[in-house]
């Protein structure tokens, strides 16, 4: 096959484009430059997608005796990814950017791109598995990203590669240095790419300005002010600008944001359980929609807890009722239904999610758009 490689510079991408090379494919990498000024991309392990990135890819290229190109994705990723980060943000959403560059970047334009050359596929060093073209989490479950990959169309999934989702993290590595690569000791890169300072408050305040509000309990009494609704996060418990844990002694938290009205809402550990949501713009990644209750998992985080549920779709939306609560999901955040299986669980569909809520007659207080 002729198999794009997207090169991010990285252990991962460049184990994953020698296996297409060992395979046989007519290989070409390409790295995707996301930035206008891509200096200020990396501090450390912080960050991506910088000049030692694309340098980093190039030299693996030349390693493995491929062509290499570099394509300028910068205005895209910024209005596609970055733009809505923020505008998500000041909507009081709490959204995941890695599944939108995924979704919007990586295997929309990219994988368009690709096809239109005549490129088969698109190989990435994402850990996760195809099965018959069926999404499953990947071998090493630490590192498993079947999760932001969720939002991929079966279309979108014909056309990927996954090469290192059969081999867990360590042996990557080891079989980078056995091929004597320059990349095979490379810190991963943490938290998000385009902000390596980790300081996504700032990032935020500088983007969208000061939006004065009020932090309020339960009882809607006023508890302190803040510069914006950007600056928190549901289940967010420290940074709020309030002096000291509620009258009984136990510390708050986050438990509704109101954009509308630029008032934070926090309370009590048990006010953040959530029974039901329902998630919008649902995507199923085998093709098919939901027929009826499912029982499946569910994950709204990358590496959070995974709940046991059942899921239906009602109208163009995804309605699901977990067996057991979970705390701390806020809209803006992707669901991801599984199919538990023991060859490695199978991706069902994703959503964004529009709305929580409790059970009948739970304390606490009902979360905006609910």
């Amino acid at each position: 096959m002729k198999i794009l490689a997207a090169m991010s510079g990285g252990v991962d991408s460049s184990v994953a484009a020698a296996r297409m090379v060992d395979a046989g494919h007519d290989v070409t990498g390409v790295h995707l430059a996301l930035s206008n000024a891509p200096g200020a991309l990396r501090v450390g392990s912080r960050g991506c997608c910088s000049k030692e990135d694309a340098l980093d890819a190039r030299r693996v290229a030349d390693a493995l005796g491929i062509p290499f190109y570099v394509w300028d994705f910068a205005e895209k990723f910024e209005r596609d990814v970055i733009e809505d980060f923020v505008s998500s943000y000041a909507r009081g959403e709490t959204p995941n950017p890695c599944v939108r560059c995924n979704q919007q970047i990586k295997f929309s334009a990219l994988s368009a791109r690709a096809v239109a050359l005549g490129f088969d596929a698109v190989a990435t060093g994402h850990y996760a598995r195809l099965c018959d073209g069926r999404l499953r989490r990947a071998v090493d479950r630490d590192k498993d990203q079947s999760y932001v990959l969720a939002v991929l169309t079966a279309e979108q999934l014909r056309h990927a590669v996954f090469p290192i989702g059969d081999t867990p993290k360590s042996q990557i590595r080891a079989e980078a240095a056995h091929r004597g690569l320059a990349v095979a000791d490379k810190p991963d890169s943490h938290d998000i790419c385009f902000i390596p300072s980790g300081n996504t408050r700032a990032f935020l305040g500088a983007r969208i300005g000061v939006r004065p509000g009020t932090v309020v309990n339960a009882d809607g009494v006023v508890l302190a002010g803040h510069d914006g609704v950007h600056g928190f996060t549901i289940g967010q418990r420290k940074g709020l600008g309030i002096a000291g844990p509620g009258p009984d002694g136990r510390p708050r938290y986050v438990t509704a944001i109101d954009a509308d009205t630029a008032t934070v809402h926090v309370g009590d550990v048990a006010d953040l359980d959530v029974h039901a949501l329902t998630g919008r713009a649902p995507v199923f990644t085998g093709g098919a929609a939901l027929s009826g209750p499912v029982e499946c998992a569910v994950q709204v985080r990358a590496h959070g807890e995974i709940a046991s549920a059942v899921a239906e779709l009602i109208g163009d939306e995804l309605s699901v009722r977990l067996d057991t609560p979970l705390q701390g999901v806020a809209t803006g955040q992707t669901v991801v239904l599984y199919r538990p299986d023991p060859d490695g669980d199978e991706v069902l569909a994703s959503a964004t999610i529009a709305g929580t809520s409790r059970l009948a007659g739970a304390s606490g207080s009902r979360r905006p758009g609910v």
